[in-house]
């Protein structure tokens, strides 16, 4: 499972300024956010959850081989079967879901598993998020611009306000793509910005390297 862009900006955008203690990556598929929020944190705990037993494995062996590992802990469970287990609460809970609701599968089960809604519908997200998150703690994820609405307004009625929003276009004419948001307990205006990624194929805007040059070995 490759790394793809959505999960780059959104371990780079999330805000670690309250100093999380401790942290939760739902669906961590290879850990990226998780090994993203190490490095720019100094949360003491980190524990990501996963499905996929692929992916598990890939996770765990990526948080043992990164200069963090003390920090790290992968979780091979469903998300509602960790929530039933898991008491503690966190200060930061983040996630890349998966996005394609469409009705068509593919023949390879792990990739359905990572690409489609059902493996993680938006309900058992806010219903965990809403079980899991500390008071004062922050979720932060990214979808498909398209379901902004649909995830704030199941989100409000677990008393989750958004409080960022990231709306991401790939280039200056495109339409929005992407919709980065971070929500808590408090109820406010959220403050809306806007992220253009290229300015031609491959020619990355000041913006976008600004945010992500941390995580990228050429930028």
């Amino acid at each position: 499972m490759k790394i793809g862009t959505d999960g780059v900006l959104l371990g780079a955008w999330t805000s670690v300024d309250k100093n999380p203690f401790s942290v939760l990556d739902i669906g961590s598929g290879t850990g990226v956010l998780a090994l993203m929020i190490a490095q720019r944190s100094y949360a003491e705990n980190i524990e990501a959850v996963e499905i996929d037993a692929d992916a598990y494995e890939q996770c765990s062996e990526n948080f043992e081989n990164s200069p963090w590992a003390d920090r790290l802990f992968c979780y091979h469970a469903s998300l509602l079967e960790f929530v039933e287990e898991v008491e503690e609460k966190f200060d930061l809970i983040i996630c890349n879901p998966p996005f394609y609701s469409e009705d068509y599968k593919t023949t390879d089960k792990s990739r359905d598993l990572a690409r489609f809604n059902d493996a993680m519908p938006f309900e058992h997200l806010i219903y965990a998020v809403s079980n899991l998150l500390s008071k004062s703690g922050i979720f932060s994820v990214v979808i498909p611009y398209k379901e902004e609405t649909n995830l704030i307004g199941l989100a409000h009625a677990s008393d989750l306000y958004p409080q960022r929003i990231l709306h991401v276009k790939g280039h200056t004419n495109a339409t929005i793509k992407r919709s980065l948001i971070e929500f808590s307990f408090i109820k406010k205006e959220p403050k809306i910005s806007e992220l253009i990624i290229e300015t031609s194929r491959h020619q990355y805007t000041e913006d976008y390297i600004n945010l992500t040059k941390d995580f990228y070995l050429k930028m």
